[in-house]
């Protein structure tokens, strides 16, 4: 290292890109001394240079991430539990797939790649800056996994188990499978192609015949593997679909291949006039680039969904009875644990933040680009990370029950289920293929009479230039974009029909706690009543609320005292209150007509605490005044959806009083107080009747049966796991800024399927009939067809790299929220 600061650009650190400090450490690359802000990006950069990779400073097109030297202790990455569930292989040789933070342009994995592969014992290190995924395979009696991880956290890489390599490699497999067809069928097409340019070329017949015989064998050679080899999964599509005693693009895509290199080989033996080996070929290939081209739109709608169920640590931190921690695995903890998380760990289970406040990095899970700050009694989710200082968490829920193992699994069983517009398309092509392959039995028999050495051309060329591969690839292909582009943001979409509905929707109804206002609740005032104080009628009420969900329970639990009482017989009123017994006495709190009796004259906008004496009279105990603050962001998206031309009905159980103050605030003039979870319902379908589109955006548990009434439902990740149950679609942050940003990008999803399926239907409209007549040839009807399909898809990718909606300037308290939304 050098201490001369001469020449240098200090504005930043030249390694990692963060603000340098007041006396940077200093690093000499090649000629060039370079500032850097801390001792571990120096090592790293030195380490670099050492071994000769310093190119990639030259290479990369992004800074890389700030290199963390405390916080890059891997052991436990050694042990034989943790391998037996993530790696594979056995001890002579393992194989492993890691998820690598910080990958962020192509010559961060070249710069992987080059140094692990010289370490001692390493097989294989192949990094993939587009997937983030490292596959490392190496030898364990050489060198441990933990010092090949020690390594790249050196660089600045931040590794994470990746669970389920069943999954990974299946995945894997099928990836490579279509690409090693893809080279199949370009190589073989690109040298069929140019065997057919000079049979083509021959225009007065004078090639020798034994020359044009050869070209054409060699033109067989060449197309039999794009065929049979390439072509493999249209033909296996079109057994099945035989098998299943229906048509389907597969049939006409595969039996128009099989025709046309079946016809040229039958030319080939009899020296016939013509072959259509490149009409054959050429098919293949195209049709296979467009069908990667929308498995890749399918596999980034996928990656962030696998990428909450994967980044979860594999061992957690446990506190033992006598204040000390010990390392499990992660099926060990139990409900009621208290797990310790280091800073810059993950959160290994769902729990209730204990003693202090904490920052957590909830990018993974919300897209939120800076930390959010919890305070004791929050919720911390699993997958987040905490940032600057260690926490301890009470374990509420672990494994399979987590809010995220439950938003993975409803995804994933969205994501088995085809819409209805794609099931439509597919009926419609399927019946279009029908009536194609009988005109085509038209078309030859007419060309049989009229000049028969073209009828096989002219029909080869309508079966290919007709096929509806652009038909079928419109509605998935958008909707697979825009679900990739959802995800990224942190919205994931449940129901299989909510975007297309969303689209449609002209009123939204809201809910007010926990959805238009942070939910985080609190006590405003106690009015009491009888010989209890503040102090015990608080008491009681925390008792009860002890067991409820919603989140106005919050407000009692938190200040509960040292010692709490506890409730039994705990009965919930939806959108009512509650009811239970303590030492032996009966209380209830809720409503004012709940608590206290219908004829009851009180502060309707009070939560009231009541004993329920033998003969079943109430007597008022104690009446609190909650409050609760807006979102930072609420007006916002409010305004915004009223630009997107959106009614906007607030349904909420408050009273009237904290309802009205809401909807003032935010512009809203339809609201209504006191509304029971069968009222909200009412009102919903009211609406319905008189011919609206309604959505609901709520989160709570007395949401879920409007959610489930609504033409389509937004839950926010936060809420109770029913309410994502009965969702359509879930966002996964606090942001409601992603409502009108999803409204925005489902508008235009529908607008693409439409531009699509116009493109697809005036193709064919017109490719028809110029085929019928023999103004094309084979293999320029399979160019047609291929850039009718990826024009399709194109179209419907552009939906993935679009900004959902152009934000505003907001308050610097937004910003964060914005930049991680748009």
């Amino acid at each position: 290292m050098s201490a001369s600061m001469a020449g240098m650009d200090t504005a930043s650190c030249f390694h990692c890109g963060e603000p340098l400090p007041a006396s940077p450490v200093v690093v000499r690359i090649g000629d060039h001394d370079h500032p850097m802000c801390c001792s571990g990006c120096a090592a790293a950069a030195s380490w670099i240079s050492d071994a000769g990779l310093d190119d990639y400073y030259r290479l990369r097109s992004a800074d890389g991430l700030r290199v963390d030297v405390a916080d890059s202790d891997f052991s436990a990455w050694d042990r034989a539990d943790v391998l037996a569930a993530h790696a594979r292989g056995d001890e002579r040789e393992r194989g492993i797939t890691v998820l690598v933070e910080g990958i962020r342009c192509a010559a961060c994995a070249w710069l992987i790649g080059r140094a692990l592969s010289p370490m001692p014992g390493v097989v294989e290190a192949e990094a993939n800056a587009v997937t983030g995924r490292l596959q490392l395979r190496w030898q364990p009696e050489k060198t441990a996994l933990s010092v090949l991880l020690q390594r790249l956290a050196s660089l600045g890489y931040r590794p994470h188990l990746a669970t389920g390599e069943a999954t990974e490699q299946a995945r894997r497999a099928e990836r490579r499978d279509l690409l090693k067809r893809l080279l199949v069928a370009g190589l073989g097409t690109v040298q069929a192609m140019m065997m057919a340019e000079a049979l083509y070329l021959d225009f007065h017949n004078t090639m020798p015949v034994a020359t044009r015989d050869f070209m054409r064998w060699l033109c067989f050679a060449l197309s039999t593997p794009v065929v049979f080899y390439s072509g493999q999964p249209f033909l296996r599509g079109m057994a099945n679909e035989l098998r299943l005693r229906r048509f389907g693009m597969d049939t006409l895509i595969a039996s128009s291949v099989l025709i046309a290199w079946a016809a040229s080989v039958l030319e080939t033996f009899r020296g016939g006039p013509h072959v259509w080996y490149d009409a054959a070929v050429m098919f293949v290939l195209f049709l296979l680039v467009a069908r990667y081209l929308e498995r890749m739109a399918r596999q980034r709608a996928q990656a962030a969904v696998d990428t909450l169920a994967r980044a979860r640590p594999a061992l957690a931190w446990r506190e033992t009875h006598d204040g000390q921690s010990e390392q499990v695995p992660l099926h060990a903890l139990a409900i009621g644990d208290i797990a310790r998380v280091r800073a810059g760990d993950t959160v290994p289970a769902d729990g209730i933040l204990l003693e202090a406040p904490g920052e957590f990095d909830e990018a993974l899970l919300s897209g939120e680009s800076r930390p959010v700050l919890h305070q004791p009694g929050d919720t911390v989710l699993a997958g987040s990370l905490a940032v600057n200082s260690p926490a301890r968490l009470r374990v509420e829920r672990t494994g399979q029950d987590t809010v995220l193992s439950d938003l993975v699994r409803l995804v994933e069983q969205a994501q088995a289920q085809r819409p209805q517009l794609a099931r439509v398309a597919d009926a419609i092509a399927s019946r279009f293929v029908l009536g194609l392959l009988l005109s085509a039995v038209v078309i030859a028999v007419a060309w049989r009479f009229h000049q028969p050495d073209r009828a096989l051309e002219v029909t080869l060329a309508l079966l290919i230039i007709s096929c509806p591969c652009a038909l079928s690839l419109a509605i998935p292909a958008a909707l697979a974009a825009s679900h990739a582009r959802l995800a990224s943001m942190g919205v994931l979409v449940l129901g299989n029909e909510g975007l297309d509905t969303l689209a449609r929707a002209d009123i939204i109804v809201l809910d007010k706690t926990g959805t238009l206002s942070t939910g985080r609740q609190r006590i405003d005032d106690i009015e009491t009543r009888g010989d209890l104080d503040a102090t015990q009628v608080q008491a009681i009420a925390a008792a009860l609320e002890r067991h409820s969900s919603h989140p106005i329970a919050s407000a009692f639990t938190s200040n509960a005292g040292a010692t709490p009482l506890r409730a039994g017989d705990v009965t919930i009123t939806p959108g009512a209150g509650l009811e239970g017994r303590i030492a032996g006495v009966h209380y209830r709190l809720g409503r004012a007509d709940f608590a206290l009796g219908p004829a009851a004259r009180v502060d309707g906008d009070r939560i009231w605490l009541s004993r329920i004496d033998n003969d079943d009279t109430p007597t008022a105990l104690a009446g609190f005044r909650v409050g609760d603050d807006l979102r930072p962001c609420a007006a916002d998206a409010m305004a915004r959806l009223r630009a997107q031309q959106l009614e906007l009905v607030i349904l909420s159980g408050d009273g009237p009083a904290a309802v009205a103050d809401v909807g003032a605030r935010l512009g809203i003039a339809d609201r209504r107080a006191r509304q029971r979870p069968q009222d909200k319902l009412d009102a919903v379908r009211a609406l319905q009747d008189e011919g609206h589109v309604v959505a609901m955006l709520g989160d709570g548990i007395n949401d879920a049966p409007v959610l489930a009434g609504a033409d389509v439902s937004i839950a926010l990740g936060h809420g109770a796991p029913n309410a994502h149950r009965a969702a359509d679609i879930v966002l996964l942050g606090d942001s409601l800024l992603r409502v009108p940003q999803t409204i925005d990008i489902a508008r235009r999803c529908r607008r693409v399927i439409r531009q699509n399926l116009a493109w697809a239907a005036a193709y064919n409209l017109i490719a028809l009939p110029i085929a019928a007549l023999g103004l094309v040839t084979p293999w320029l009807a399979a160019l047609g067809m291929a850039a009718s399909s990826l024009i399709v898809t194109g179209n419907a990718l552009r939906l993935s790299r679009s900004p959902a909606v152009t934000m505003a300037r907001l308050p610097s308290g937004h910003e964060a929220t914005e930049r991680a939304a748009a």
